[in-house]
């Protein structure tokens, strides 16, 4: 870490002054939504600068403020925001910098909120865009035209976890004036420290691992001091989707264990992984710090740990086959999202009507047998356990 280790940023940084909250180990939820003033000259102050001041809460608040100096921190960034989803974090960030005749480059196969909001939502506002198999910083740079003013990168990206050489995009784009932002959720702070290899602008769905309870919906945005205030001053006030003061609290208990957390999760998600590429019934295993994958080396590179997110595609004629093994399993609760304490699965067949054939995906889209797994905190021997039956069903 820059300034502090790492056990002094979540257990204390942004906490240090405990006597003024009566000694509180965990410090106080400021559950309101408006501050008062003695004098004039107080709120007048307040008012030339809402981001350090606390006016009214869906500027800055100091349960909020907490977590933001935590988390900026964590990225080794000067500032941070937080917001009310990580969509809305990486939103807020793709805005700031962008006006009418402007072009994006993204990721081929970003985050589908992020794809909507490049492909779509830009669209209706004259802003072009690019999506590039962004494996090859060739491409990237290919795709540039003299008015790319943004790439959007997803490194590890959530479903194939396909990887973009940070350090080699940064400095493509810094000799251009063209801004960079990373949705670094899946690496977390903890194993990827985006800001040091060059990247401006840094976001997280903090609904995943950050938070870690699957209990908050939140996103952040790191970078610069002068970035964070543009987009505090742009989509940050003017769009409002800040996060609540309970929800930060909940965030800040979260961080705590983030290390001891991520550390189980890497340790039992290895166990995983090596009994599903020895099964029959297992086509083939997506996982970025799998030595047999493609990128490894560049993963060995730029990351200094794994996470728990893995994908799989089951051999089989038909999406009916993963139904059965997806509706088997006891352990794996299915749901859309990941990161949390409990073990999770997410089918791409459940985006499809059923009994879709399996043909090998085109370029840029994801496996129709392709399922998502996110290791828990559970035993890995249970967890191996209820894979292996539901493998028999296929």
């Amino acid at each position: 870490m820059q300034e502090h280790d790492l056990s002094y940023i979540l257990n204390h940084l942004g906490e240090e002054d405990r006597a003024r909250h009566r000694g509180a180990v965990a410090p106080p939820i400021y559950q309101s939504s408006i501050f008062a003033f003695e004098t004039v000259a107080r709120m007048r102050a307040a008012f030339g600068d809402e981001l350090d001041n606390t006016l009214y809460t869906r500027g800055n608040n100091p349960t909020v403020e907490i977590l933001r100096k935590k988390l900026a921190a964590l990225e080794g960034a000067e500032d941070a925001l937080l917001f009310g989803s990580g969509a809305a974090a990486i939103a807020a960030g793709v805005i700031a910098g962008l006006g009418a005749g402007d072009h994006v480059i993204c990721v081929q196969k970003p985050y589908s909120w992020t794809r909507t909001l490049v492909r779509d939502l830009l669209g209706r506002f004259g802003v072009s865009h690019s999506f590039v198999d962004a494996r090859d910083t060739a491409q990237i740079e290919a795709a540039l035209t003299p008015r790319t003013r943004l790439i959007v990168l997803e490194s590890p990206n959530t479903m194939t976890y396909e990887q973009q050489d940070l350090a080699a995009v940064a400095a493509l784009a810094r000799a251009r004036g063209i801004r960079t932002l990373l949705d670094n959720s899946y690496a977390t702070p903890l194993h990827q420290r985006a800001i040091a290899l060059g990247i401006d602008l840094v976001a997280h769905s903090a609904t995943k691992y950050l938070n870690g309870h699957s209990d908050v919906v939140a996103g952040v945005l790191c970078g610069s001091k002068t970035l964070i205030r543009e987009v505090f001053q742009g989509p940050y006030m003017t769009l409002g989707a800040m996060l609540s003061p309970h929800d930060a609290w909940l965030l800040i208990r979260g961080l705590r264990t983030l290390p001891l957390r991520m550390r189980q999760i890497a340790a039992t998600t290895a166990r995983v992984i090596g009994f599903l590429q020895s099964h029959a019934k297992v086509e083939q295993v997506w996982y970025p710090h799998d030595a047999g994958d493609a990128q490894h080396e560049l993963s060995q590179r730029q990351t200094s740990g794994a996470s728990g997110l893995l994908s799989f595609t089951i051999r089989c004629e038909s999406t009916l086959a993963v139904e059965r093994f997806c509706d088997a399993l006891q352990r794996f609760l299915m749901t859309v999202s990941w990161g949390g304490y409990e073990s999770l699965l997410f089918p791409v067949a459940a985006v499809y009507p059923p009994d879709t054939c399996v043909v090998a995906a085109r370029a840029g889209q994801v496996p129709v047998n392709l399922v998502r797994l996110s290791i828990g905190l559970e035993e890995p021997e249970v967890l191996i356990a209820d894979l292996a039956q539901a493998l028999d069903r296929v």
